[in-house]
């Protein structure tokens, strides 16, 4: 008896384990044709959506995650394939602040600060892909990360009938966990997209690219959402 519920057991995991990698590879396999590695054949659009992540680790080491998307959003910009880099991410702190952080990296490094545009409420990546499309008027647009990210990001796109096309940048070395934690990501966007079709945690009105974003020096403490909005939506998470 014991040894039938130990094997019931085993195989129920198994079968687990088998259905999440097996989604993990289709939604690699879905989304190929649509990532470039070489910037050079990467397609023209207006847009260059780079996808946040903090530029150091808790530790104080800088993130290579990070140093690689910078410099892709550089060579997507400085070969011309996007004309306006849209920095999406987590700015729910005052002391954290991934867009601004991006801001001033690509400012120091040549890029025009009027082709730069900031997405303060990147939380997610469908937030960060879904605001792309509803807040700044883009349906076509290149996103900027790694691989593995950019097909998560795609899978997104494309299931919600977003046109995008991904630059993968290199990823570090050793990167055995993080690859691990994104199977876990894709089965999370999955039940977003097929089970809670959940929406961005705030939208917002319409702000097209290309368009004027003037964005004061102390921006640091720029609020990702106003304290009315932070507000409504602790009432909704008591609920």
């Amino acid at each position: 008896m014991i040894k039938r519920v130990f094997f019931g057991l085993l195989f129920i995991i198994l079968l687990m384990v088998a259905t999440a990698l097996g989604l993990d590879r289709w939604i690699s396999w879905k989304t190929a044709p649509f990532i470039y590695e070489n910037v050079a054949a990467l397609p023209h659009r207006q847009v260059g959506v780079v996808l946040g992540t903090a530029k150091y680790y808790r530790t104080g080491v800088i993130n290579q995650y990070y140093l690689y998307r910078i410099q892709g959003a550089l060579n997507a910009y400085n070969s011309g394939k996007v004309n306006y880099l849209l920095l999406s991410g987590d700015n729910a702190q005052q002391n954290y602040n991934e867009p601004m952080t991006m801001r001033r990296d690509l400012i120091k490094a040549g890029v025009d600060p009027a082709d730069i545009v900031l997405d303060y409420a990147g939380f997610r990546t469908l937030d960060s892909i879904v605001r792309t499309r509803k807040v700044f008027d883009t349906n076509d647009f290149i996103i900027i990360t790694q691989r593995f990210h950019c097909e998560r990001a795609l899978f997104i796109a494309l299931h919600l009938g977003i046109q995008a096309q991904c630059y993968a940048v290199p990823s570090p070395k050793n990167m055995l966990t993080v690859r691990f934690r994104e199977v876990g990501a894709r089965l999370g966007a999955l039940a977003d997209l097929y089970l809670m079709k959940r929406e961005p945690r705030f939208l917002g009105p319409l702000v097209p690219i290309p368009a004027v974003h003037e964005v004061p020096e102390d921006a640091q403490s720029y609020p990702a959402v106003t304290p009315e909005q932070l507000l409504e939506l602790e009432e909704k998470l008591k609920k």
